[in-house]
């Protein structure tokens, strides 16, 4: 069956990884990330709730449960509840199945769609500092707006969005990126260290970002979101 899933949606245009159990869905999901996952609740030795299970929150990824046995209205409402998007019941026509892929990823994006329109809007207060996202102002305690470059605003979203979380530089590399060209193996350092300067009372000894050695950096304070 997963066979015969699998080569419909690819029939239908779905990159498409197959994996027999939960270890190699994790493989699979390292290897290539997913938009949308099915799994089956028969998994043989393994229970597919208890996958779920430990899906839940993961990278936000849509689940479609697949149930059996006419479809045990227990397995749905649990699943439904451990946070599946929609469910199958076998026997089931892969017609039916391709419309429910196709909804669920629509709401999805949707969904994400929202999430960064609220998040381009959003304004972020932290020890006194505000950043409004929409006008890319940096507005100091003292009222008075600092200028950022678009390297350095994108550095700072990226801290202010994941605060009290150690960021890789490569993460940040990422994040702080403006023009592929402009990336270079320390730029990062540079950035941080053009942001201590603005932010911080006393940059040599930084209170707001810190270093986590060997790691990359931290966002060390609270962040509001209004």
């Amino acid at each position: 069956m997963r066979d015969l899933i699998g080569d419909y949606l690819v029939k239908h245009g779905f990159d498409v990884s197959r994996a027999a159990d939960s270890v190699a869905m994790k493989r699979a999901l390292a290897w290539k990330p997913a938009d949308l996952i099915m799994l089956d609740l028969q998994l043989g030795e393994e229970n597919g709730l208890d996958v779920l299970r430990k899906l839940d929150g993961e990278d936000d990824l849509p689940v479609i449960i697949i149930t059996g046995n006419g479809g045990e209205e227990a397995d749905k409402v649990v699943g439904l509840e451990l946070g599946a998007d929609d469910y199958i019941v076998k026997p089931f026509g892969l017609r039916e199945m391709l419309a429910r892929v196709r909804a669920v990823l629509r709401r999805a994006e949707g969904a994400r769609a929202a999430a960064r329109r609220r998040a381009e809007r959003a304004v972020y207060r932290f020890a006194g500092w505000k950043l409004a996202m929409k006008t890319r102002v940096l507005t100091g305690p003292d009222g008075a707006a600092t200028r950022l470059t678009a390297g350095e605003f994108n550095l700072l979203a990226a801290f202010v969005r994941n605060p009290q979380h150690v960021l890789t530089r490569e993460q940040l590399l990422g994040a702080s990126r403006v023009h592929d060209e402009e990336v270079f193996d320390r730029s990062i350092d540079v950035q941080i260290l053009r942001l201590r300067r603005k932010l911080e009372v006393d940059p040599t000894q930084p209170k707001l970002i810190r270093t986590e050695r060997g790691v990359g950096y931290v966002f060390a304070v609270a962040v509001e979101v209004v």
